[in-house]
């Protein structure tokens, strides 16, 4: 009897244990997927500083090519490969380490985004050169103590994680009150009213789509992909912020709330539309913000933020999504909206169709495939 006891309650456990391991995918497929999507786009771009021609041509360390290396490094950190820091090293010294065009001075937080890659790889091994020049372009901004320079929602991505990580770095809070003072300015000032919606718990992606803006469905306008931007900056910089810093809970309830508002608006095949309250408006299958928002829910679930319970089956659907449909075979990804601004840009948003830059839409899958990756060891 004893021993039947014995074995009951180990099948019970062996059960239990079943039902909190995820089986949605495996580690194995996850990092595969991201190695064979890695190596198509490192084939294409051996040379990480060749430029970029598309309509112009542009320096290889604009802000696409800043979200990739951002990916990269987050998968570096898991698998780390010699092929992918020597890749990143060689971008960043090829631009001398650099913001784009070298303008050690430029306030555009487009052109600073490669920084936080320079601080990573710095971080790695601190020679002063690596960091130098963005730490001197942020120090510059704060010293002309403006900080109305964020003015559309992407740019809380694109710059405030540098903020953070200089802090940490320096052991300096300067950058953690200047962050917020950009911060605050976007979301409560910009505009006249903040780029922030109070009520909706979602983000203008500027000025222009401000109310009375309207979709055609009389709702309001809120880009899948920009607020997918604010939801990983957030993201980024609840993973380094001293929590004793004064505006750590304003950020972490922005991200909670995010997380929440959008999270019901997924489509039932697990992407996201690229306008979030107006699903006939160029509706459809998009990855780069559906990549974005299932990074910062899987780092929120990991982290003990966000509730696992609620929110798994939309981190489950929304990773199925991009695993089984954007992500080829040849690594080549589908789905990917063009860059632009709102739901019209780049349109159709196709399953083969190139868009006009493929690296950043990569980063964005690489930040998230990483997350899972992550969720699958608890």
């Amino acid at each position: 009897m004893k021993k039947n006891l014995i074995v009951s309650a180990c099948m019970i456990g062996l059960l239990s244990l079943g039902a909190n391991a995820q089986t949605f995918t495996t580690k194995k497929k996850v990092l595969e997927q991201m190695r064979t999507a890695n190596s198509y786009f490192m084939k294409k771009w051996p040379d990480p500083h060749k430029r970029i021609i598309t309509n112009k041509e542009r320096a290889a360390n604009i802000w696409t090519r800043g979200v990739y290396y951002e990916g990269l490094m987050a998968l570096y950190q898991m698998d780390p490969q010699k092929a992918y820091y020597d890749y990143a090293v060689t971008w960043g010294e090829k631009h001398n380490w650099k913001p784009v065009r070298g303008e050690v001075y430029t306030r555009h937080a487009d052109n600073q985004n490669c920084g936080m890659t320079y601080i990573d790889l710095y971080r790695l091994d601190p020679k002063p050169e690596r960091i130098a020049a963005i730490k001197e372009n942020i120090d510059s901004l704060i010293r002309s103590d403006r900080y109305t320079d964020w003015t559309w929602i992407d740019a809380i991505q694109m710059a405030m994680p540098i903020f953070v990580k200089l802090g940490v770095t320096y052991k300096d809070s300067k950058y953690f009150d200047a962050m917020y003072k950009m911060y605050h300015h976007i979301k409560y000032v910009e505009g006249g009213t903040g780029l922030y919606n109070r009520k909706d718990k979602i983000w203008w992606r500027d000025k222009d789509f401000l109310p009375p803006y309207k979709e055609p469905n009389g709702e309001d306008c809120y880009w899948s992909r920009g607020n997918g931007w604010v939801l990983a900056a957030l993201a980024l910089v609840l993973k380094e912020l001293p929590e004793t810093d004064p505006h750590y809970a304003e950020y972490k309830q922005d991200f909670m709330d995010l997380a929440m508002a959008v999270a019901p608006l997924q489509r039932k095949d697990g992407f996201w539309n690229v306008s979030l309250h107006d699903p006939n408006h160029y509706g459809g299958k998009e990855a780069t913000g559906t990549a974005l928002f299932v990074y910062g829910m899987t780092w929120g679930v990991n982290e003990g933020i966000l509730d696992k319970k609620k929110f798994l089956p939309t981190i489950e659907k929304g990773w199925m999504a991009i695993s089984n449909e954007s992500i080829q075979p040849n690594g080549f990804l589908g789905y990917v909206q063009s860059t632009g601004k709102e739901p019209k840009d780049g349109q159709p948003v196709l399953k083969d169709k190139m868009p006009d830059f493929e690296d950043y839409g990569l980063g964005c899958v690489l930040l998230a495939g990483t997350e899972i990756h992550r969720l699958l060891e608890k």
